[in-house]
């Protein structure tokens, strides 16, 4: 695996993260109004009102527009491992292609046999096997992202592999610890739970905006009340499993937290930060400048959430790049400078195994692989030149992390007083509180879209945790051709981004359909 250079690298990552962005405005709403028209759906079963079955043909109508442009930008982004991360396809390529297949045989194939029962079956099937179909559809996209999730928290935690020196690529061994590692189950549930947020945000302003005008009254109001209690729920979940995300990330991605928190120095007992100015002047994690302008802190407060116990000692970017603290395992945290040796030396041993092979010297082979193995957790610091490099960009991690939460709490705050208007019959009198409901869905998508900033640019500047950096996982490809086609997507997502709107705009405007 060849370095290249680095403007290849930092095209090759807008061009995956534009196109990752794009494709995630569109799979959050498909999550969201799939339960919502699920449950609408079912209410209708159980009860036989039409109003209900008027509810869910209307929803349904906007899931089935976001649905089709989601699948269109997502096979894209799949294809761009191909084309733009060659090198990291062909490293790992038996492990993260397994559940990309999986999705694509199991979920792909469960949509697209229940979907067309679910759009054209209102009069050919009974109601409790269109109730199924539309469960089942449901789940399918649901599964769908189970196993690209699962992929991708592979990326942040890998395991249940094993590095093959003869093929140079690492194999899977073990599956199930694939799929059930608990950064897979605990990323899967938050993101999924976090898109039921996002469709119940949306069902909230579409159905507020009726409201405003007058319109279809009562469709509005039911609406409201099942994206209010669905949103409510979800909200409080994604808070629960956002702790669980955070605790992941302080046993395993050290650094990822101590970005999110801006935190440079260490210490036992450390508070939590909920809201801080960074420093703009602080550029090193060797001066001695203050780290923040402004800061309010609960003492002792990170300690709990990372570690589970208020007395211990949580890292910060300083002692995780000179190492020598006590982990939470009891051993004693390597340097990078230990780490990047460690790598350099994993990285000779397999020249000089694949070497000694070529040559059938089978004991010098069998000692190379020996010294290959001792070293190759810290294989991928080998390609990482200076300890700067291991430091993602603090102030997007840092305020993408604390504005994400803000919003968290905002929408439990907005979803309760819905569900205490609702109660008392007060929602169409409270024209405030339907403006705050319309305007706000603009606001589920920034903070689900910065759930993944934290994600994804935290781990910088590894493509595979401590295995593989960014710099090492590319194609060997024209910069040219890279910038070419960024701009070439960014149009054609775009239009489509504008389409689906115009679609929808148009859709909501005629709004629900007379039987």
């Amino acid at each position: 695996m060849n370095l290249l250079d680095a403007s290849l690298v930092d095209w090759s990552r807008a061009q995956f993260a534009m196109t990752a962005m794009y494709h995630w405005l569109f799979v959050p709403l498909t999550l969201g109004l799939g339960l919502i028209m699920s449950v609408m759906e079912t209410l209708y079963v159980k009860t036989g009102n039409e109003a209900w079955k008027k509810a869910t043909k209307f929803w349904m109508t906007l899931f089935g527009v976001n649905f089709a442009i989601g699948v269109a930008t997502g096979i894209i982004l799949e294809f761009e491992f191909g084309t733009n991360w060659s090198n990291y396809s062909w490293f790992v390529g038996d492990i993260f292609g397994a559940p990309l297949a999986i999705e694509a045989i199991l979920a792909f194939f469960m949509e697209a046999t229940f979907i067309s029962i679910m759009f054209f079956g209102w009069k050919k099937v009974s109601k409790k096997f269109h109730l199924a179909s539309t469960w089942l559809t449901v789940l399918g996209v649901t599964i769908s992202a189970l196993w690209i999730l699962v992929a991708n928290a592979w990326m942040q935690f890998p395991v249940g592999m094993n590095f093959n020196p003869d093929t140079v690529r690492n194999e899977m061994i073990d599956f199930w610890s694939i799929l059930l590692s608990p950064v897979a189950v605990n990323k899967f549930l938050h993101t999924v739970i976090s898109s039921w947020v996002v469709g119940s945000l949306f069902v909230v302003g579409v159905s507020a905006w009726f409201i405003l005008k007058k319109r279809e009254i009562d469709f509005a109001l039911k609406s409201i009340k099942v994206a209010a209690i669905i949103g409510l729920i979800s909200t409080i979940l994604v808070a629960y499993t956002g702790d669980g995300s955070a605790y992941n990330v302080s046993q395993r991605q050290p650094m990822k937290l101590a970005a999110m928190e801006g935190l440079y120095k260490g210490k036992y007992n450390m508070g939590i930060v909920p809201f801080g100015i960074l420093n703009p002047e602080k550029k090193s994690y060797k001066d001695s400048l203050n780290p923040y302008l402004f800061k309010i802190e609960i003492p002792t407060m990170l300690s709990l959430l990372a570690n589970r116990d208020a007395n211990s000692f949580v890292p910060g970017i300083k002692d995780i790049l000179e190492g020598g603290y006590i982990t939470q395992n009891g051993n004693i945290a390597l340097s990078f400078d230990e780490k990047h040796a460690r790598g350099k030396a994993a990285i000779q041993s397999l020249a000089d195994y694949r070497k000694a092979v070529a040559a059938k010297d089978t004991a010098a082979a069998k000692i190379h692989k020996a010294a290959l193995k001792e070293n190759y957790a810290q294989f991928g610091y080998g390609y990482i030149d200076k300890p700067e490099k291991m430091i993602p960009h603090l102030p997007t991690v840092y305020y993408s992390f604390h504005i994400m939460v803000m919003l968290g709490f905002y929408f439990i705050l907005l979803f309760a007083l819905l569900l205490y208007f609702s109660s008392k019959k007060k929602i169409e009198k409270s024209k405030w509180l339907l403006w705050v409901g319309l305007l706000s869905i603009p606001l589920g998508y920034v903070a689900s879209q910065l759930g993944w900033v934290v994600a994804e640019v935290g781990r910088q500047p590894w493509a595979i945790q401590d295995v593989l950096p960014l710099n090492a996982a590319i194609s060997n490809i024209s910069t040219y051709s890279v910038k070419i086609t960024f701009f070439l997507f960014l149009v054609l997502f775009s239009a489509l981004l504008v389409a689906e709107i115009r679609i929808m705009l148009k859709q909501i405007k005629k709004g629900p359909a007379v039987e």
